[in-house]
């Protein structure tokens, strides 16, 4: 195909996915967003920082990018930092309309909205410290170029939240997807109506069934149309992802839950496979452990700019950096007291992992290290006493490498509270 033909191609699939936002904005509006601000505290916006960026001390007023921000996103974030500069960016007006109404409502000073493709964020002519693009470039009709110009706006020791769609995990999407391109299927609300209807009578084995049951893209007319019906859609295994990243001169920092990506974590650490898994390179054990669980439906990631400092999500537990490290728990985890295996006071589930092999059983003396997690202390004060160290650094090890906290490396003489 020539240059001038994939040009014109690209157009035009940049003009229909334009077309499908402008009649199915998504996510669906919301006109209230007091339950989203009060579930947001101190506590929970530093851990949510030193995710992204450990080795920095937290601060709450970085300049943020929402590309592709949708009716919604962009709003949330200037909810969850209100301190940061918040810029929202989406190709639809529509969208854009419901997030201006969103700012005026709730006093959004802090927001500043564009209608302005992904592609064309360097038009804003200024780089943010934190980038979040979730559920947009696998709809593009050049991801790399998206992904490019998402990278020339990231500043050099920034982080980016990346979200794509993975491909195993929606094989029944695929599968429906096709099925209503050879029907000719539109977007009207009487063909998505019809087709609502008519995925009741799926087989119950089909692939495409837990996701009906358990996901909320298929909630409502606009989301069954976006699962099924949108004009542009790829997926991006972990090869393929590494590859994505490697194309933008990005790097990988860790993913957002890494629990599941690791044969430390779940059913897989009692295999036999383990130590072939945990002998393969990251990205190869990453792989393989994603045809393992084969249900994985998205891949998100943060990542950073090839070329920045040294800066990084990198936890090393190796030396004797960790006694410094100061573990902050995750929002989403939760203690379980009832029905535990043998030996264990509790278990510790993430609610935010979607299988259920991922709960952690812990002991009384891991009890007590881990009700010494006060987002002040370091691992080497809570874990201080005779022969303490090597417990201490396997089960804050464990405990990070489960999804159950984050940790801030940042240097003790500049950190702030």
């Amino acid at each position: 195909m020539s240059d001038d033909s994939t040009s014109r191609s690209g157009v035009t699939i940049s003009a229909q996915v334009n077309a499908f936002y402008e009649s199915h904005p998504y996510p669906p509006a919301q006109d209230d967003l007091e339950a989203y601000r009060r579930s947001w505290d101190d506590s929970r916006r530093r851990a949510d920082s030193h995710l992204f960026v450990p080795g920095e001390p937290y601060r709450d007023d970085r300049s943020v990018l929402v590309a592709g921000c949708g009716t919604t996103q962009a709003a949330h974030y200037a909810v969850r930092w209100p301190r940061a500069r918040v810029v929202g960016i989406d190709v639809s007006a529509t969208s854009i309309g419901f997030a201006s109404e969103l700012k005026r409502k709730h006093g959004l000073d802090n927001l500043e909205l564009h209608q302005l493709a992904v592609e064309r964020a360097p038009e804003l002519r200024e780089r943010f410290e934190h980038v979040v693009c979730t559920g947009v470039l696998h709809h593009l009709p050049d991801p790399d170029a998206g992904l490019r110009a998402l990278r020339d706006v990231l500043e050099p020791n920034g982080s980016l939240n990346l979200m794509l769609y993975a491909p195993y995990g929606r094989a029944g999407v695929y599968m429906l997807q096709d099925y209503c391109r050879r029907l000719g299927i539109g977007w009207t609300q009487p063909e998505i109506r019809d087709l609502a209807a008519s995925l009741k009578a799926l087989p119950p084995d089909h692939p495409l069934v837990p996701l009906l049951r358990n996901s909320p893209d298929f909630g409502n007319a606009d989301a069954l149309a976006d699962a099924l019906l949108h004009p542009n859609d790829r997926s991006y295994s972990v090869r393929q992802l590494f590859d994505f990243l490697a194309r933008a001169d990005l790097t990988f920092g860790r993913w957002l839950r890494q629990a599941p990506y690791l044969p430390w974590c779940g059913a897989l650490a009692a295999t036999p496979h383990r130590s072939k898994l945990a002998a393969l390179p990251d990205e190869e054990q990453y792989a393989a452990i994603e045809l393992f669980r084969g249900t994985m439906v998205r891949h998100s990631v943060v990542v950073h700019r090839r070329d920045g400092p040294a800066v990084s999500s990198r936890i090393d537990f190796s030396g004797d950096a960790w006694r410094e490290y100061r573990p902050i728990r995750l929002s989403d985890t939760v203690v379980v007291r009832e029905r535990l295996p043998p030996g264990a006071v509790a278990v510790l589930i993430n609610r935010n992992h979607t299988y259920t092999d991922l709960y952690l059983p812990i002991d009384a003396r891991q009890e007590r290290l881990l009700a010494g997690v006060d987002g002040e202390r370091t691992i080497g004060e809570i874990g201080a006493g005779a022969h303490a160290d090597d417990i201490a650094r396997a089960f804050f090890e464990q405990l990070w490498l489960w999804d159950q906290i984050v940790l801030d490396t940042s240097p003790r003489e500049v950190r702030t509270t």
